[in-house]
């Protein structure tokens, strides 16, 4: 009977980039604070060197060069959207490395922005890693704020 049912499975996810972590709930957008696009969490970044978060293939790359979308083998989506209202600045700060339908793994390098442009443009080079369809999950694991590095395990979801 204990084979009927289907063992939910945990995926730990790392940080994108070197800085310090926060909650989404923490980040100055209320499209991601009130976490209208999904759960996830946000890092304050210290460096331009933005890793994938988890294992997947590219499905979106905005023209703007300012987020970029991974879908994984179970079918999460996951946005990665790097400074707030950076859309503005049509990719001037982004240098972006993967294409569309690349298979990637987590840790592979996704993109380099310039930070100091997006702080001379007067935005925020906040980071955020959203979930974007949270009906694949279980639940999603509170973040620790801390400064963190490219790689580390920062957050667990778990699938349905």
């Amino acid at each position: 009977m204990l084979g009927l049912f289907k063992k939910s499975s945990k995926l730990k996810v790392i940080s994108p980039v070197k800085g310090d972590l926060i909650p989404i709930t923490d980040v100055n957008d209320d499209v991601f604070s009130t976490k209208m696009l999904g759960d996830g969490f946000a890092i304050e970044p210290i460096d331009g060197a933005v890793v994938a978060p988890l294992s997947g293939k590219i499905t979106t790359l905005f023209p703007t060069k300012h987020a970029l979308g991974i879908t994984t083998d179970k079918g999460l989506e996951v946005l990665i959207h790097m400074g707030i209202d950076t859309v503005e600045l049509k990719g001037a700060p982004f240098d972006v490395f993967v294409k569309m339908n690349q298979e990637i793994k987590a840790g592979d390098k996704l993109a380099q922005i310039d930070l100091d442009k997006i702080k001379q443009a007067g935005l925020s080079d906040t980071i955020i890693v959203v979930y974007t369809n949270m009906d694949l999950l279980n639940s999603v694991s509170d973040v620790d704020p801390r400064p963190i590095l490219a790689g580390d395990v920062v957050q667990e979801i778990e699938y349905k």
